[in-house]
């Protein structure tokens, strides 16, 4: 099942397909897999290497969402170049112990590329960029979410 994108919030996401859909009947543990389709943002200096010359890069992500424990977890990898880089991505979103109210955030990554030589390092700096950059973005577009659906915090 496709999702409409791109949208205003995310342009760079040209599509994502959902390709695995479960409930858990025992616990109720919502699993999902799902493609997206992304835009090639890698900088052009850096595209003169034909690995690197792809419109589209293909990413995983798979889901549990467990309602009663008030947690969901993801984990997204990269599909394009998996041969030669592994790029993987872990975010938690659960319930605040200080505040049920909240929700706590936590995210890491990891990065390892080979077979590019001398392009490893300017390859996994561009990468660890880019993570930074995304995790901060994906904050700044559940706030935003959450603020259209429920008004803005109280200070």
């Amino acid at each position: 099942m496709a999702e409409p994108y791109p949208t205003p919030l995310e342009k760079n996401v040209t599509a994502v397909t959902t390709v695995e859909e479960q409930t858990d009947p025992a616990t109720g543990i919502v699993y999902r897999r799902r493609i997206a389709t992304c835009n090639n943002i890698i900088p052009s200096f850096l595209r003169k290497w034909s690995i690197l010359k792809v419109t589209n890069i293909y990413l995983e992500e798979e889901s549990w969402l467990d309602m009663k424990a008030r947690v969901m977890n993801l984990k997204c990898r990269c599909l394009t170049w998996a041969q030669y880089a592994s790029m993987n991505e872990e975010s938690v979103y659960r319930e605040s112990k200080h505040n049920s109210n909240w929700t706590e955030f936590s995210q890491k990554g990891t990065i390892t590329i080979t077979g590019a030589g001398y392009l490893n390092c300017i390859l996994e700096r561009f990468a660890q960029t880019f993570l930074k950059q995304g995790a901060r973005k994906s904050i700044a577009i559940m706030e935003k979410i959450l603020e259209e659906k429920y008004g803005s915090p109280v200070s």
